[in-house]
């Protein structure tokens, strides 16, 4: 039988989402009053005139996006970034009106003229690039000026033009038919470390080109530079506008910014118990048997594996949730199922609802602690959670 507490989480999976419910096995849950809180407390960091875009690329990282931008929007944020050219349709097909900013590179007719169509603002890297969207667009005969952003390359090595060539870049652009800069922005690749020998160099850089642009009689557009960590560690960074993504969802950067603000996970994940079992000592469990059973014990199978993006590189060695009360998975995870030695609490029984992710009483699970027992970033763990586990959207 389900416990009472459950018995509320399954009304509130009822009444979000049918389907959901329906499929049983597995799925994640959304608390979008979460990530309004999460938005309204960075909201309270910038000063009037700095615009807030919340970063929606990769699904929401994994959050969903069309209804977290939704919510972003509704809660401070006044732009959404992406990473690709289909994402962007996918937020303008539901009816999403504010300026979006392709984050990644494009260069195909099909890209440009998707970008143009679905009055999406593209990230434009270098001169080449930028002859290339002014002679597509003149080629489909596009009738107004295409909204577009200058990056440029302060330490990150990847998209950009260097900062020292900034002046000739944005020149170019600015004499091209069909484009208008909307801003000029760069990116930082160390904000998250406490040592701020290369976030402060690549600041100078960025205030170099900004002189540099000044001293050609360009008449400076929107100048943007932070990310979520930049955001979080330094108000000089925010200039007249902030990019901030994984904050959003709930998780800081470093630890060293925890202390900034107050933020919520906004995503858990969940699944059900499909089978319980008693093995006796000595038996293996699952392929490989790289766990065996050291006395006898009740083990509970649960739906779900790493097809849904649970890593397999956790086996042996994560905890899930089950009634606030952590215990181990054993045996090797499996694509569709993990177990569970539940001998603390034998009277587990099939159809309880199992946290992987988040929390439950005083006990919680995250998706940094993930990430610190593999070695990886929060940002990946969130990320990997495939779409057959249906998202709930909760409050």
């Amino acid at each position: 039988m389900l416990s009472h507490e459950e018995n509320k989480t399954v009304s509130s999976i009822v009444s979000s989402d049918s389907y959901a419910w329906k499929s049983q096995r597995a799925w994640v849950e959304i608390n979008l009053a979460a990530l309004s809180n999460n938005i309204a407390q960075i909201c309270k960091l910038l000063g009037a005139k700095t615009q807030f875009m919340a970063v929606v690329k990769a699904d929401a990282y994994g959050h969903g996006a069309v209804s977290v931008a939704q919510t972003a929007l509704k809660a401070g944020a006044s732009w959404l970034g992406v990473a690709t050219v289909p994402e962007g349709i996918e937020l303008r097909e539901a009816g999403i009106k504010a300026p979006i900013l392709v984050l990644g590179a494009t260069y195909t007719p099909e890209q440009v003229e998707a970008i143009a169509r679905w009055k999406l603002e593209a990230t434009l890297c270098n001169c080449k690039q930028a002859l290339i969207f002014s002679d597509i667009l003149e080629t489909i005969n596009f009738d107004s000026a295409l909204q577009v952003h200058l990056k440029l390359d302060t330490g990150m090595s990847r998209l950009g033009t260097l900062w020292q060539d900034c002046s000739e870049f944005v020149q170019l652009v600015d004499r091209l038919p069909h484009l208008n800069i909307q801003s000029v922005y760069s990116h930082l690749a160390t904000a998250d470390s406490p040592d701020r020998t290369v976030m402060d160099l690549q600041h100078q850089r960025f205030e170099c080109s900004i002189a540099l642009l000044k001293d050609v009689g360009i008449e400076l557009p929107c100048l943007h530079l932070a990310n979520s960590a930049g955001t979080l560690s330094d108000n000089s960074l925010h200039y007249d506008m902030v990019r901030v993504g994984l904050a959003i969802y709930g998780f800081y950067p470093s630890p060293h910014l925890r202390s900034t603000i107050e933020l919520q996970p906004v995503l858990e994940v969940k699944a059900r118990v499909t089978h319980v079992k008693t093995i006796e000592k000595g038996a293996g469990v699952s392929y490989g048997h790289t766990f065996v059973a050291g006395k006898q014990m009740r083990l509970a199978v649960v739906g779900i594996g790493y097809a849904d993006g649970v890593p397999r590189n956790l086996s042996n060695k994560m905890q899930v949730l089950i009634r606030g009360v952590k215990v181990p998975q054993i045996g090797n995870i499996t694509m569709d199922q993990i177990m569970l030695d539940v001998s603390s609490i034998p009277d587990v029984e099939e159809g309880e609802i199992v946290t992987i992710l988040g929390c439950e009483g005083a006990e919680q699970i995250t998706a940094e602690d993930w990430s610190t027992q593999l070695n990886t970033i929060s940002w990946e763990i969130l990320c990997s959670f495939k779409h057959r586990l249906p998202r709930v959207n909760v409050s």
